[in-house]
């Protein structure tokens, strides 16, 4: 008798449970599409699909392009990526370009660009490092030029090579 009456004691525990998990189920919901954007606004900005921006774009932190703009990019050190959406018709600048939709315009990299598979840029390219994957379509001139970075650490490095010699 004691496992029935146990039993009819388990089902009572096990109701008050459902319930409370019920409350943070719903709350979770709510948590969650909130913590993704700020992670996402504090590393990347977005221009989503149905916006559309003239001018001069400038800033300190990396940029999401699904939509279109008009003007001039200037992101130094940061990333810009051109969304498949995307329709940019603008110089940019920045320390790495990631084109999945269109660009045209010159493009200038501290770093890389990418020219991914779904991707069309027509313009000049600067960078010290280019990807263009089969299916891209590129049509301008490209400028490979040694990393800032990596130029001046060879020119100390060598410098107190020759004077001790």
């Amino acid at each position: 008798m004691w496992k029935p009456s146990q039993s009819s004691n388990s089902p009572v525990p096990p109701t008050p449970e459902p319930v409370r998990p019920a409350a943070p189920v719903f709350e979770p919901p709510v948590a969650r599409p909130a913590a993704p954007a700020p992670a996402a606004s504090g590393d990347q900005a977005t221009i989503g699909k149905g916006l559309m921006v003239k001018g001069e774009i400038t800033g300190s932190e990396s940029l999401f392009i699904d939509g279109k703009v008009e003007g001039a990019i200037n992101l130094p050190g940061n990333r810009v990526t051109v969304g498949r959406n995307g329709q940019v018709a603008a110089n940019i600048s920045a320390r790495e370009i990631v084109v999945l939709g269109k660009i045209r315009g010159n493009v200038v990299a501290t770093d890389r660009v990418d020219i991914r598979s779904e991707g069309a840029l027509t313009g000049d390219v600067s960078a010290a490092r280019i990807s263009i994957e089969d299916g891209a379509f590129f049509k301008g001139g490209i400028d490979i030029r040694k990393p800032e970075v990596k130029a001046a650490a060879a020119a100390s490095a060598a410098a107190p090579t020759s004077e001790s010699a």
